[in-house]
């Protein structure tokens, strides 16, 4: 499998975020979005992920599902903990898995793999920041999907959860699947490429450096 960006261009509130954009990566690398604020980090994550129009070029996932969209094949974890308060920890999970239809969701085995499985019946409204970014990262191994977009993953995670997720990335990698993570720092992993987004004024091509 192989997602490939050729001359992408995004447009927002009146300005080119970037253009000029090309790259691939493939099934079991991972790339690290990298630039300052306001560069297009995020914007090139919700492109992908159709949160944004592409204004030029083109975005294609090479043998993935040709039945599915290439957001019906993504996870998309953004700034905000998409979590309903009054639900327990469990059942936000399972609305999630609900939504994005997966009958055979692994719930608990989820919840187990981000170290909240003795918080299944507690309201979300009660957990930290922390373990709300777990419940959110717990989404990611419910339902399978191939390709990952992580915009600042490691957010108010303390370094036990911080090695969890990278012993999470690693898993996904090894098992064929792609990771493109939009950050500001490292994010555990030791073989990363980046992708250095520069703030688009105007916009200009971008290459990928090896990291």
């Amino acid at each position: 499998m192989r997602l490939c960006a050729v001359d992408l261009a995004c447009h927002r509130g009146g300005r080119d975020v970037f253009a000029g954009l090309s790259f691939a990566v493939s099934s079991g690398e991972a790339l690290a979005i990298t630039g300052r604020n306001g560069a297009g980090k995020s914007s090139l994550l919700r492109t992908i992920i159709g949160l944004a129009r592409i204004a030029h070029g083109s975005l294609t996932l090479e043998g993935g599902d040709p039945e599915l969209t290439i957001p019906e094949q993504a996870h998309y974890l953004g700034h905000q903990d998409a979590l309903k308060p009054s639900l327990s920890v469990g059942e936000n999970l399972q609305f999630w898995a609900n939504f994005l239809g997966a009958a055979d969701a692994q719930i608990r085995v989820a919840l187990a793999a981000v170290g909240l499985e003795d918080l299944t019946d507690l309201p979300a409204g009660y957990l930290s920041a922390g373990q709300r970014r777990r419940l959110s990262i717990a989404r990611l191994l419910a339902v399978k999907r191939p390709l990952w977009l992580l915009d600042e993953p490691t957010s108010t995670l303390d370094a036990n959860a911080q090695n969890r997720l990278t012993t999470l990335l690693e898993a996904h990698l090894s098992g064929g699947g792609l990771v493109l993570a939009a950050t500001h720092g490292p994010i555990g992993l030791g073989s990363v490429r980046e992708l250095r987004l520069e703030d688009a004024q105007p916009p200009t091509p971008v290459e990928m450096a090896a990291s």
